[in-house]
């Protein structure tokens, strides 16, 4: 499909640049394409009243890491340039792939200090070399610490990597910290928040699960590529980047058992469902799966797990409008970003959010 067809103007301020509070009074645009009326405006604290007992909630456990770096290249033993890079998929113990910038000016063999100067048992650097060099300022760094090791450097001397349309705005300070992190985050390796999960709180879980709600967590380390724009001007020649995860023997089994009984799967952000939509065989069966998933979801694709998505409102021309339009309808998606930008809803990571029904077919 042609990429244009996921444009529409966005004026400047709708996004957000801090989330609501408390986190579950953000908004909630309900969106059923099946139903006559297709649309209605709610709070995220009216969830519960959405779904159904024996209904199943999927949430990415990922933990976002201070994986903005900021650092010295050097070359041939001379002083060098100002670079930074943004962590985005752990490769081993001590090599991490990243986009770079300026990307143009770093080549392999590079040395880059990373860090600040003095306060820390780094010496106030965490030290790399470029091992190798892609596409589009992607590099493959080997840092010279491995291990906890270099997971405890990367916390000292790294900064959370707000999303662009954020960062372009004002700095990173502690309150991104918190606000940029699920409650439930657990397992380290994100270098961006799953948003959708922003706005549950533990009065939420409460409501949830005197409503006989289930809660069951899966791990998809998101990738700054998230950010990255489709730059092909048709969705055949674009390229997704890998973001590692995994669904464990526990959780699958447990989540074909609520499909067996006629409870739905409903994913709590566009990574838990792109996990568990690549853990999905033909017949809608979820089995254990680990690895790294490249996924792209574009309308036409048929969903063979996934009832229902609770997501934030992406940007245009962007991956995740492609998905929620392929899940919720194309005309559908159009006519709800349209209905948010109209009455105010707030856009993006720390935005409001929409609960979406699947289109039948």
């Amino acid at each position: 499909m042609r990429v244009d067809l996921f444009d529409f103007d966005l004026p400047d301020e709708r996004i957000a640049l801090r989330p609501a509070e408390p986190r579950d009074s953000a908004r909630l645009l309900v969106v059923d394409p099946n139903a006559a009326n297709s649309l209605s405006d709610h709070r995220v604290g009216d969830l519960p009243s959405f779904l159904q007992a024996g209904d199943a909630l999927v949430f990415n456990d990922t933990k976002v890491i201070p994986a903005q770096l900021e650092g010295i290249r050097h070359r041939d033993g001379a002083g060098g340039q100002q670079v930074s890079a943004t962590l985005h998929m752990r490769t081993g113990p001590s090599r991490w792939k990243a986009f770079a910038k300026p990307g143009k000016r770093i080549k392999q063999g590079d040395r880059i200090a990373f860090g600040h100067s003095g306060e820390s048992c780094f010496l106030g650097s965490l030290d790399a070399t470029v091992e190798e060099k892609g596409e589009a300022g992607e590099v493959t760094l080997l840092f010279d610490l491995s291990g906890p090791a270099l997971d405890e450097a990367i916390a000292a001397v790294g900064h959370i990597p707000l999303p662009p349309y954020i960062a372009a705005k004002r700095p990173e300070d502690e309150r991104d910290r918190a606000d940029y992190q699920t409650i439930y985050a657990r397992e380290e390796g994100a270098v961006a928040a799953p948003t959708a999960g922003l706005h549950f709180t533990p009065g939420l879980f409460e409501a949830l699960d005197k409503a006989g709600i289930e809660r069951h967590f899966v791990t998809l380390h998101v990738g700054a590529g998230t950010f990255l724009p489709v730059k092909a001007d048709d969705t055949d020649d674009h390229r997704m980047h890998l973001e590692s995860g995994y669904v464990s023997d526990e959780i699958a089994a447990r989540l074909n058992a609520v499909r067996e009984r006629g409870g739905r799967i409903v994913c709590v952000g566009t990574t838990s469902l792109r996990l568990i939509e690549s853990a999905a065989g033909e017949s809608g069966e979820i089995k254990p799966w680990a690895g790294a998933t490249g996924i792209f979801i574009t309308p036409g694709y048929r969903f063979k797990a996934v009832d229902m998505l609770m997501t934030n409102f992406h940007l245009p021309r962007s991956t995740l409008f492609m998905l929620v339009s392929a899940f919720a309808g194309f005309e559908t998606m159009h006519a709800a970003y349209k209905h948010a930008i109209s009455t105010g809803y707030r856009f993006y990571s720390y935005g409001d959010a929409s609960l979406l029904f699947r289109k039948d077919k």
